[in-house]
């Protein structure tokens, strides 16, 4: 199995396991010429931008330390955009969050990062 084929999978596992505890997911793989988040949702009053890591092992890292300072940038233009085109208020409440899955260990992250 191809990285984008297994990436799908751990996504969807990661979008199963979001709507279990009650986000509202309204869209996944929301791409531009910056970037790609990963789901785009709404809990507990926020907009929620997740971006999924898998790791199969520990030696690999963890999937977490894999969303660098770089990656959370580019995640929060890409945020932006979708808040334009989307016509989201300012005024609504926005979270970026992680989800990382190690072998088949689930970790939600929520508020994992700050607008950058």
């Amino acid at each position: 199995m191809n990285q984008r084929a297994v990436g799908k999978q751990y996504e969807e596992l990661a979008v199963a396991y979001l709507t279990e505890k009650g986000m509202k997911i309204v869209e996944t793989n929301f791409r531009n010429r910056q970037g790609e988040i990963d789901i785009i949702g709404y809990h507990e009053g926020y907009l929620v931008f997740t971006e999924v890591k898998y790791r199969r092992t520990e030696s690999a890292g963890n999937p977490v330390e894999a969303v660098t300072r770089a990656k959370q940038k580019k995640i929060c233009i890409v945020a932006d955009y979708y808040r334009y085109l989307h016509r989201i208020s300012d005024q609504m409440p926005v979270r970026y969050d992680i989800i990382a899955i190690l072998k088949e260990h689930i970790e939600w992250y929520q508020n994992a990062f700050y607008h950058q």
